[in-house]
């Protein structure tokens, strides 16, 4: 069971735009760092547990050529072995920040040589895979930057072409040195999913075909791949061979946000429902098959969800942003006995 906790201020209010949330948290400092877009500009806060904001920062996307300044279409912080970077994409192109946002420390332009007149050109979709960090791109491309220890001495080192209209998010996990592991996956428009084990050179291993609605959304879990759909499904597959394993029909409208605890294997979807449902994955002993168990259901009166994320790798609590909602809403997990035993209360697992 959660708890609404208080509220985060905004300066201005989340865009309509999925996945619109990134929370990086710092253990050792007690902060957590959320950062939100509002149109050309996004918003970074530092929140520690007494329950006020420490910092606010904005940053706003570079122009480039263009009479209106660049709208932002995502921000993600990426945690790398070596350094953590802010990730800034937009219609112009690729910025990378040191993790305050204070430096800018890399800009990659956008070629829109290939684009008709009419097309919008934009990148969107980040993760970092190791010393990379992977951007998606309105051609259906990723470009893979291989990122220095420190320094601003950053590459384009390969682009990925595995997908035919734009890329809507991208999702990795460590392959902890196991060869020929599945570890990053990468969505489109279409729905189409294609599986990537990385290294000095990725390689494609799998497509998983769409079925006609976009998939906004998309996390990796011990090797299996949980997509968020335009219909308001949720399918699990098993990444190395595209099979199907549960299909969640979790909400009413489109999903816009997916993120996963891996600590524990709890997954979190949102969705333009106004709802918010925490789910428990497992791994069958018997049969090697996906479980899923709900855990949690938040609903968000009268606010179109656009954003909503983990704030610790256990799952103890979560974050949500809304459509021209001017504060970041937080809820935190309760403990309640479910029953009585010998005296001593007997805790719910999920």
């Amino acid at each position: 069971m959660f708890r609404r906790e208080r509220s985060i201020p905004l300066r201005g209010s989340a865009a309509a735009l999925c996945n619109n949330l990134s929370v990086l948290q710092l253990p050792v400092r007690n902060l957590t760092h959320f950062g939100v877009v509002h149109g050309p500009s996004a918003q970074l806060l530092s929140f520690a547990p007494e329950g006020l904001p420490l910092a606010q920062r904005q940053l706003h996307a570079k122009e480039g050529a263009g009479v209106s300044p660049p709208l932002i279409t995502q921000v993600h912080w990426c945690v790398l072995p070596f350094r953590v970077l802010l990730v800034l994409t937009s219609h112009r192109g690729i910025q990378m920040f040191e993790s305050d946002g204070s430096i800018m420390v890399y800009w990659h332009a956008l070629d829109s040589g290939d684009a008709s007149p009419v097309q919008a050109v934009f990148a969107r979709g980040i993760a970092a895979s190791g010393h990379f960090i992977c951007v998606g791109t309105w051609s259906g491309r990723v470009l893979v930057f291989d990122i220095p220890a420190k320094g601003p001495n950053i590459v384009l080192s390969e682009e990925l072409a595995g997908h035919q209209t734009p890329i809507t998010d991208i999702a990795t996990e460590r392959a902890q040195g196991q060869d020929c592991v599945a570890d990053m996956v990468t969505a489109d428009d279409s729905g189409l999913l294609c599986v990537w084990r990385s290294g000095p050179e990725f390689k494609l291993l799998t497509r998983i075909p769409g079925f006609g609605v976009p998939c906004p959304s998309v996390q990796l879990w011990q090797g299996t791949v949980a997509a968020g759909y335009g219909n308001g499904q949720v399918r699990l597959y098993e990444a190395s061979t595209g099979t199907l394993h549960v299909q969640i029909n979790a909400h009413a409208r489109a999903i816009c946000a997916l993120d996963l605890a891996p600590e524990v294997g709890k997954l979190l979807s949102a969705a333009e429902d106004t709802f918010v449902h925490i789910w428990k994955l497992s791994r069958s002993p018997e049969s090697v098959s996906i479980e899923v168990e709900h855990c949690h259901g938040e609903c968000v009166p009268d606010t179109q969800v656009c954003g909503a994320r983990f704030c610790d790798p256990s799952g103890s609590s979560f974050a949500v942003t809304g459509y021209d909602l001017a504060e970041i809403l937080r809820f935190s997990s309760i403990l309640l006995p479910v029953q009585q035993k010998k005296g001593r209360p007997s805790w719910p697992t999920c």
